[in-house]
C-alpha cells in the first residue's frame, strides 16, 4: 500500500466542520476503515499512527469525539466482503476503503454510508464512480493511476532493457482493476515487440513457481502492476526478481524507507485543505 493517494483519501475525513462542533457538546462519531493489507504488515503501524495523528491535528481525538474500527482484508475479495458487512453493521458515519476489492464490496452493500476510497486504479472503469468530475452516489476518493499507465510501464521497461522480448505481468486475476490493466498491456504489447505472460498469483508458492517457469527462457522482464496481494508478498517478489535477474518495474513494492515519512508529512500538508463530507 505505497501510494500518496492513500494519504489523500485519509485526509478527506477532516470534513466535519470544527465551528459547529465548538458550539455544542460533541457527539462520538464513528469511522470504519477497511484496509487492503494485513494488521501485521510492516507498514500497518505507520498507516494507523499517521491516520490518528492527522485526525488529531484536525480536532478529532480518538476516544473523545471519534472512534475508529479497523478491518484488514489483505487483498482477499472474499474477506473484503465479510469485513465490509461487519463494518457497516457498526453503523459508521463514514468509511475509508483501501483498494478496489474493499471499495467494491462496500458499494455493493450500501448506497447511503459515505465511502472515501484510496488506491483504486481507474474507479470509473471498474464501476465505482460515474465519472472523475462527478462521482455520483456515496463514494469519492483518489486513484494512484489510470489504465493508461499500463502502456507507459511497458514503454519504460523497454527503455531500460531494450533487449527484452517477453514480459511477465504480475496481477491479481480476481481484481477488476488487475484484469483491465492486463488488457491494456496486452493490447499494446505487439507494437512494443513484447510477448505478455500473465502471472496470476494468490500465494507464495504460486509466485515462486510462476516466476521460475517464466525465467527458464531468456530475454524476459517483469511488470508488477500493484495490488494488496503483491504488497503482502513483496519480499518474495523482489527476491525472485533479483535471483533471476529480470529487468523490472517493481519499485512501488520497495518503499519502506519513504512510506512512513510520506504518510506523516502528507497528513500535515493536506489535511487542512480538504473539503466537507458530512
Amino acid at each position: 500500500m505505497r501510494r500518496r493517494d492513500f494519504i489523500q483519501g485519509i485526509t478527506a475525513f477532516t470534513a466535519w466542520p470544527l465551528a459547529a462542533r465548538a458550539q455544542q457538546a460533541e457527539p462520538m462519531r464513528r469511522i470504519g476503515v477497511l484496509m487492503n493489507i494485513g494488521a501485521d504488515d510492516p507498514d500497518a503501524p505507520a498507516s494507523v499512527g499517521a491516520f490518528s495523528q492527522g485526525l488529531a491535528e484536525a480536532g478529532w481525538v480518538i476516544g473523545r469525539n471519534v472512534r475508529i474500527d479497523y478491518r484488514w482484508y489483505q487483498g482477499n475479495a472474499e474477506a473484503a466482503r465479510a469485513y465490509a458487512a461487519e463494518l457497516l453493521a457498526l453503523t459508521p458515519d463514514i468509511i475509508l476503503a483501501s483498494g478496489t476489492p474493499g471499495t467494491m464490496a462496500l458499494k455493493q452493500l450500501t448506497r447511503t454510508v459515505p465511502i472515501v476510497f484510496a488506491l483504486v486504479t481507474d474507479p470509473v472503469v471498474v464501476g465505482i464512480v460515474d465519472s472523475l468530475a462527478r462521482p455520483g452516489g456515496n463514494a469519492t476518493g483518489f486513484m494512484p493511476n489510470d489504465l493508461s499507465f499500463g502502456g507507459k510501464w511497458m514503454d519504460l521497461l523497454k527503455q531500460i532493457a531494450p533487449h527484452i522480448t517477453r514480459v511477465a505481468v504480475f496481477r491479481d486475476n480476481t481484481n477488476p482493476a488487475g484484469i483491465a490493466m492486463l488488457g491494456v498491456i496486452q493490447a499494446m504489447a505487439p507494437s512494443a515487440g513484447l510477448q505478455v505472460t500473465p502471472i496470476n498469483v494468490r500465494n507464495g508458492d504460486e509466485i515462486a513457481s510462476a516466476v521460475e517457469a517464466f525465467a527458464h527462457s531468456p530475454n524476459g522482464g517483469a511488470i508488477v502492476t500493484g495490488n494488496a496481494f503483491y504488497t503482502v508478498h513483496r519480499d518474495l517478489i523482489l527476491k525472485l526478481i533479483a535471483r533471476y535477474k529480470l529487468p523490472d518495474l517493481s519499485r512501488p513494492l520497495d518503499g519502506r524507507e519513504w512510506w512512513p515519512d510520506l504518510l506523516r508529512n502528507g497528513f500535515r500538508r493536506h489535511l487542512p485543505a480538504r473539503g466537507r463530507l458530512c
